[in-house]
């Protein structure tokens, strides 16, 4: 009886070992370096520091809801409350969403660019895939909204786990942007998961769902099925812009298709850019300009606007 209770014992430490470490590799995955992103931008002059310096802005910190600040940067040179929010993806920073502002501010938007939690100069301990995240967007959100009233017209982009971001936050918080683009988001973090566990590790990783799911809930408080846009986007009423390179074999275009067949109302998809995950803006520019002129002249901006 004793040699049984021991071995059970023994079983039940490692499967809790075993899923700390799991949890560990997803809660606390390496993040580039801040100034790698900001030298990498600036050498692919995505980023021209000089154009950047030039505009007007404030960067504030914005207290989260779960004690620590994100940080932000609002850049306003239009006049008028016409806005972007851009979201940027995991291991990222927002230098890795000035290309995106850019585009937009051609267009005559203002922006806000931000820090996810534990990435940049935001603070928070841990990533969680959006989340959190999704009520840390909600906080940009309310900020833009005091700073320029109810009236504000705004689009929230998100790239990779931002994408997902903002997909959770518009299909579980709250649908209040006026309309949002979705760039190589997961549709169901479970199986993304499950799909780089047996590319990267070989081994199936679904047997251990069990285990991540109990171990994320006692220390996160939620579980791989809240970390599943696909859920959710039936929820979002706004036009949404689907985009993925079909040569991503990261996170694969097959889960933007599911995105797309799943969301109701307005809603555009293109699939056809080339380049490996999160690249489809960095190796198509005017391609990917055109598909967004497009997506905004046909859903989001009336015929007074100009966006060419």
């Amino acid at each position: 009886m004793k040699k049984t209770l021991a071995i059970l014992g023994g079983t039940l430490s490692s499967m809790g070992l075993l899923g700390v470490y799991v949890t560990n590799r997803l809660m606390y995955l390496p993040k580039k370096e801040d100034d790698f992103i900001r030298s990498r931008e600036t050498e692919a002059t995505r980023l021209i520091e000089a154009h950047y310096d030039s505009l007007p802005k404030e960067e504030v910190l914005l207290p989260s809801r779960y004690g620590y600040d994100l940080k932000a940067v609002f850049v306003k040179p239009h006049p008028h409350n016409k806005f972007m929010i851009f979201s940027h993806g995991v291991t990222e920073n927002k230098w890795n969403s000035i290309k995106y502002m850019n585009l937009f501010i051609k267009y005559g938007f203002n922006a806000v660019i931000y820090d996810h939690r534990r990435h940049g100069e935001s603070g928070g301990k841990t990533t969680s895939y959006g989340y959190f995240e999704k009520y840390d967007l909600k906080t940009v959100v309310d900020e833009l909204i005091r700073r320029e009233g109810e009236g504000v017209f705004f689009g929230i982009h998100g790239e990779s786990m931002g994408a997902a971001t903002l997909l959770l936050y518009a299909g579980s918080v709250e649908d209040r942007a006026d309309f949002y683009i979705a760039d190589c988001p997961f549709s169901d973090f479970g199986e993304q998961l499950a799909y780089r566990m047996s590319v990267d590790l070989k081994m199936p990783a679904k047997f251990l769902f069990p285990l991540v799911n109990s171990t994320l809930k006692l220390r996160q408080g939620y579980t791989l099925r809240d970390l599943s846009p696909i859920s959710v986007v039936q929820n979002i009423q706004k036009p949404v812009l689907f985009i993925h390179s079909s040569h991503d074999d990261y996170i694969l275009p097959k889960m933007t298709k599911d995105l797309f067949d799943k969301k109701q109302g307005p809603k555009e998809m293109f699939l056809d850019f080339r380049g490996t995950h999160a690249q489809s803006y960095n190796d198509n520019p005017q391609q990917y300009e055109e598909v967004i002129q497009r997506f905004l002249k046909q859903f989001v901006l009336t015929e007074k606007d100009d966006v060419s």
